[in-house]
């Protein structure tokens, strides 16, 4: 049995949620995302992402309430996908293992453009609009860094695909004796 919270970031188009919810699948964790909460409160309201993004830096109550959610779901057994999800359970008592994925941002923008049907250039715009609303909100309202929050684990994505990136986590769970399903 997992015996940590596992949680895994990264930025935008890095392939977190894809290696999340392989690695949910493999180990049989439970899988829940942060970006889909956010994604679908942004839908509810009509909005795109930036604007979500905009209208979530004047109202910290939509972090807040997101985070919390998460929170609640942080057991063993869990796979958390989330830019912060790591450091909150940090900062709060929760044992965790924290993954990041990352990439270049190159690649990030082109996996961006094809995955929302953007240009290369509106891509990058749209990363870079939404790393600097996330670092904004997350240094505002927790005092959280996440391009220095400490890692367990960080994979570059960049030149591996989906399976070497899942293979990589996974081996790593079981190499810290986390793999065993529940």
């Amino acid at each position: 049995m997992i015996r940590s919270v596992v949680t895994v970031g990264g930025p935008p188009g890095s392939g977190k949620s894809t290696a999340g919810r392989r690695v949910a699948r493999e180990l049989g964790l439970d899988y829940r995302s942060a970006g889909e909460v956010f994604r679908a409160e942004a839908k509810a309201r009509g909005l795109d992402l930036e604007s979500f993004g905009r209208y979530a830096e004047a109202h910290p109550e939509v972090d807040r309430e997101l985070d919390r959610a998460m929170e609640a779901l942080a057991r063993p057994g869990v796979l958390l996908e989330g830019r912060i999800q790591g450091a909150l359970c940090r900062r709060r008592g929760v044992p965790v293992i924290a993954i990041v994925i990352t990439a270049s941002a190159a690649e990030r923008a082109r996996r961006l453009a094809g995955r929302d049907r953007l240009s290369v250039e509106a891509a990058s715009r749209a990363i870079a609009v939404r790393e600097a609303s996330e670092r904004a909100r997350y240094l505002r309202f927790y005092g959280i860094d996440v391009d220095r929050e400490p890692a367990d684990l960080v994979v570059d994505s960049t030149s591996q695909g989906p399976d070497e990136v899942v293979a990589s986590v996974v081996a790593f769970l079981k190499g810290r004796g986390e793999g065993a399903a529940r």
